[in-house]
């Protein structure tokens, strides 16, 4: 075509040449990467998507962008660069999932009523101030609820039943959800908001009293005065070790009143922990959680940081005589996720103890249970605020809770 055409473009201009170097880069970088080595591994909290089966039919074809997309080396990287770009640069708040419209920012007023909201509305993480992030499952949980708190003290309290008619002690302790005490980064407006703090609201106000459960959050708020740390970070869901320490103290003294008045406690440095909330949001993060060391008798340290997720039980057992400031009673704890950072104190408290979850009690046999706990003197009850106050668990099932009655029973102390 000749120069003097109005739709004449150089094959070759500047512009062209530049555009097309960025492509090459673009398509070349990740198999360039995955040539010297770098692979992609999982970071948004599930596993890579699998290479589709010739036997999935079309389904072959539908799986195969999945399983690219997922295989990409340098993703997590872009995933994370491109999050950066968006809440750094354009102000915008992070992908919080949720469905398909923003439900952080969403107004009273704007759809149905909030407990008429579907559940698919409620987001995965809330943006809150100062690069704060809220599990959504705190505020989903309390609005959609299993049981009503009568349902949830009832079930409670037939819990407690089922362990002290074996003739051991029981106690029941809730680790307080991060949107509990630390609310004052939450937006001022959100999905769930008003039947959350309802519903937080009459479940503090009864189950310490009416289940005699331990509330944690007068010791909790002292524990962050006398620390200068907030207990609960930005980017996690869970407390961190000095949340843990609080817990073992309170317990320690409900199983053996004055146990701790020997106890002497020393920061010990800091240790990484991978971060829960940013994963949710396609990216990777690690909390820098501060350390402590507990001596019982104000002596000879005696924490142990044992990694576990309780799923296959946790045991310690002190050697060597008895140390004051320790408890004899062969204690068992049935928890969650929160007593991670407490079973350093935990083991240094106690001369046996060994730590369950919840759900390995709740969905074993009568026999596999009777393994788990029948030689306990001490049966205590870690809850998650958010797993309990809408009577989510499984170990508050009927069904369950006969279980355990009946393998207690059959082992009575």
């Amino acid at each position: 075509m000749p120069n003097e055409h109005n739709l004449y473009r150089p094959r070759h201009s500047p512009k062209q040449r530049t555009a097309l170097t960025c492509a090459v880069i673009f398509f070349l970088a990740p198999a360039l990467a995955f040539v010297v080595g770098v692979r992609p591994a999982p970071f948004e909290n599930r596993a890579l998507t699998e290479f589709p089966s010739i036997t999935d039919g079309w389904g072959f074809f539908t799986g195969l962008a999945s399983w690219a997309t997922d295989h990409l080396p340098l993703r997590e990287a872009g995933v994370e660069a491109a999050g950066g770009i968006s809440t750094g640069v354009f102000g915008d708040p992070p992908d919080v999932g949720g469905g398909a419209r923003d439900t952080v920012g969403v107004q009273p007023g704007d759809g149905p009523p909030q407990e008429e909201v579907p559940t698919e509305l409620y987001p995965d993480v809330i943006s809150g101030s100062d690069g704060w992030l809220y599990l959504g499952e705190d505020v989903k949980a309390r609005c959609n609820p299993v049981k009503d708190v009568n349902g949830t003290v009832a079930a409670l309290n037939k819990l407690r039943e089922a362990v002290e008619s074996s003739g051991r002690k029981f106690e029941l302790v809730v680790a307080p959800d991060k949107t509990t005490i630390m609310p004052q980064h939450l937006p001022a407006s959100y999905v769930g908001k008003e039947c959350a703090e309802q519903r937080a609201a009459e479940f503090w106000n009864r189950v310490p009293d009416e289940a005699d459960a331990i509330d944690l959050r007068p010791a909790l708020a002292d524990a962050e005065k006398s620390t200068g740390e907030p207990l609960y970070d930005a980017i996690d869901s869970h407390w961190n070790f000095a949340g843990g320490l609080t817990m073992t103290y309170e317990l320690a003294e409900r199983i053996a009143p004055g146990s701790t008045s020997t106890w002497a406690v020393e920061p010990d440095g800091k240790q990484a922990w991978p971060a829960d909330l940013p994963r949710l949001l396609g990216r990777s993060a690690e909390r820098q959680l501060t350390r402590y060391t507990l001596a019982p008798d104000g002596g000879e340290d005696r924490t142990r940081y044992i990694a576990s997720d309780f799923r296959t039980q946790l045991e310690v057992e002190q050697s060597g005589d008895p140390v004051e400031g320790t408890i004899e009673d062969k204690v068992g704890l049935i928890a969650d996720s929160y007593t991670q950072f407490a079973t350093p104190f935990l083991t240094a408290a106690c001369r046996d103890v060994s730590v369950v979850h919840a759900d390995t009690v709740a969905e074993g046999s009568i026999d596999q249970i009777v393994e788990l706990l029948a030689d306990r003197d001490v049966i205590a009850v870690e809850f998650v605020e958010r797993i309990v106050t809408g009577g989510a668990s499984a170990l508050l099932r009927d069904d369950a809770i006969d279980r355990l009655a009946a393998a207690l029973a059959a082992n009575p102390r």
